[in-house]
């Protein structure tokens, strides 16, 4: 199911904190029109998608996230012109009380007004540079986030109902040339204490704790790194995309090489996600329009499928031939999505229904699509 814009976007996420309903949010990029962030419902049983629109009148969005915790609140970074210079801010917002629960009509007037957002506060106002993105601490109750500012990753504790942002950490990254963070992933395991980052070529993990760095993968990629993502259940690994057109996979404990490479795209790869409970099926979106999901399940927590228990084979079972090898099973490509007709700068799982991704491609049409029945059952039995 698809829906366009009329708006040119990047920017999508899932409602992070809704698991009932399904629902995404977009963020426009125009530079005519006051730009907007849509939310998405998909009403899965009649096959319709519903859409509300919040007005987001202070700049072109370039990156969205949402809370984990309240459903009301989110983050944007996006362009604001000064002086003639471009600067790119972060800020925290709510939506209005009535629109923040998914599942509810669309508004039955097409014309109807578009909502706007209480800016709750501004992430430090580009003291620290262009901001890259913002993310926030995973399972966490929506106090702490962490932005990438050019040089600088900032952990920010969000006080006083979100209206007060207080820095509380900050590293910088040192040496020649360009340095500037394009993306990061706040870590689920090890107590959310780790923050992975792409800048240039490289990758890092860093303590928040002590905003230190704890592991280095120097060209990572032949070329710009992307994007990066955590798998979900094995705590070291970690999934990165970038310009070569490539997707890797990382233990993070051995980074002298992947343990992974998948090349199935044929220009840049902007985003990798994890499913968020099977953690061998992982998502891909491309420059070549293209959307790629891949069954990694050599890497994943389950390389043999599920295994079968001793306790559960009878004795006179042993000596059947299809008992089954403990081979690990084989990586293939599951499916290729070819909907779109621009670069897809944006794939999201839903955080609602395991089966359920978004895909945005900059024409600002969004695809929702599902893991194919057959694979779904597969995984289940």
């Amino acid at each position: 199911l698809e829906t366009d814009a009329q708006y040119f976007a990047r920017a999508l996420t899932p409602q992070t904190a809704e698991t009932d309903a399904i629902r995404f949010l977009v963020g426009t990029q125009s530079l005519k029109y006051d730009n907007q962030i849509h939310i998405i419902d998909f009403d899965d049983e009649n096959n319709i998608i519903n859409k509300n629109v919040l007005l987001h009148q202070v700049g072109e969005i370039w990156h969205i996230s949402t809370s984990p915790a309240d459903k009301g609140v989110l983050a944007t970074c996006y362009n604001r012109t000064s002086d003639s210079r471009v600067l790119t801010c972060a800020a925290v917002w709510r939506m209005p009380k009535e629109l923040e629960s998914g599942s509810h009509e669309s508004p039955d007037d097409s014309s109807s007004t578009a909502q706007t957002l209480e800016l709750l506060c501004h992430l430090d106002n580009t003291a620290h540079g262009n901001m890259a993105c913002v993310v926030w601490e995973p399972m966490g109750d929506g106090k702490k986030v962490i932005s990438l500012a050019d040089n600088h990753i900032l952990l920010w504790d969000l006080q006083e109902s979100s209206s007060q942002a207080v820095l509380a950490g900050s590293a910088s990254l040192e040496g020649k040339g360009q340095l500037r963070f394009t993306s990061g992933r706040w870590s689920p395991h090890h107590n959310c204490t780790q923050v992975a980052t792409a800048s240039d070529t490289t990758l890092r993990g860093w303590d928040t704790r002590s905003m230190s760095q704890v592991y280095c993968i120097e060209n990572a990629h032949g070329q710009l790194v992307r994007d990066l993502d955590f798998n979900p259940n094995k705590q070291y690994y970690l999934a990165s995309c970038g310009d070569d057109c490539k997707v890797k996979f990382w233990d993070t404990r051995n980074v002298t090489e992947p343990v992974k490479t998948l090349e199935e795209h044929s220009h840049w790869v902007w985003n990798v996600r994890y499913n968020h409970s099977h953690d061998q099926l992982v998502l891909t979106g491309s420059s070549d329009s293209r959307v790629i999901l891949s069954n990694m399940v050599s890497i994943s927590s389950e390389p043999f499928g599920h295994l079968v228990d001793d306790d559960d084979v009878s004795d006179q079972e042993d000596h059947q031939p299809e008992e089954k090898s403990k081979e690990p099973l084989q990586d293939n490509v599951i499916a290729t999505y070819e909907e779109h007709e621009d670069s897809v700068y944006a794939v999201e799982w839903s955080s609602a229904d395991p089966w359920l991704f978004a895909s945005l491609s900059y024409d600002g049409r969004l695809v929702i699509n599902r893991v194919p029945r057959a694979l779904k059952y597969h995984i289940l039995l």
